[in-house]
């Protein structure tokens, strides 16, 4: 069974940064897309970020210029660089790898969440 490890949330204030990874283990075949997600209480999981295998990446318009996110293909890992972090980024981030089971079946994987809490 895949598994997905966050690491990396914490207390910052406001303007600081935070750097969140992500790792993906028992994969047999390769990961193609690995993300960002987060949710704050009573709201649906949101998109911050995500990328492809070749790098190709997308950002959540509330983080564009602020955060950075980047993967090591090799170790099957993934980074969110969070930079000029405001209270608003206050959430979960859950990190997500979309992991080819089979030669043309991806399963979407999912971590059980970092907290990320920036104080005014």
């Amino acid at each position: 069974q895949v598994q997905v490890v966050e690491s990396g949330g914490g207390l910052v204030q406001a303007g600081g940064s935070l750097r969140l990874s992500c790792a993906a283990s028992r994969v047999i075949f390769r990961v193609n897309y690995m993300g960002w997600y987060r949710q704050t209480p009573g709201k649906q999981r949101e998109l911050v970020a995500r990328i492809t295998r070749d790098g190709i990446t997308n950002y959540a318009d509330s983080v564009k210029g602020r955060f950075a996110i980047s993967r090591d293909n090799a170790k099957r890992t993934v980074y969110l660089q969070m930079d000029s972090l405001k209270p608003e980024d206050t959430a979960v981030y859950y990190c997500l790898a979309g992991v080819l089971t089979t030669l043309t079946t991806t399963v979407d994987y999912w971590g059980q969440g970092t907290q990320v809490t920036v104080s005014s």
